[in-house]
């Protein structure tokens, strides 16, 4: 069973910054887009942003400008950089990974917790 595992959440102020990293497993990564959910509560998942393998980005309008996602080919990790974090952005992130980038994610991570205290 592939494996995303997440880390990098936790409670932070508005205004304030957050770094998610994912590792995945070299096969997947490798092949793979990979993104990042998020879901709120009473809220229907969403994308945030995702990465092909050539570096082509994706984020949803309520994120851009803020967040940057990235990818480290060498550690096979995706990181996403969050700043000026808004109350709004609370949520269980996910780590995803897709096999195109213009598809759904196959595989997610457990989730990790983002609370931005107002």
């Amino acid at each position: 069973q592939v494996q995303l595992v997440e880390s990098g959440g936790g409670l932070v102020q508005t205004g304030g910054s957050l770094r998610l990293s994912c590792a995945a497993p070299t096969n997947i990564f490798s092949i793979s887009t990979m993104g990042w959910y998020r879901q709120a509560p009473g809220k229907q998942r969403e994308l945030v942003a995702s990465m092909s393998t050539s570096g082509r980005t994706l984020y949803a309008d309520s994120v851009k400008g803020r967040f940057t996602i990235s990818r480290d080919n060498a550690k096979n990790t995706v990181d996403l950089q969050m700043n000026s974090l808004k109350f709004e952005d609370t949520a269980v992130y996910y780590c995803t990974a897709q096999r195109w980038f213009s598809g759904k994610p196959m595989t997610w991570g457990q989730g990790t917790q983002v609370t931005v205290s107002s």
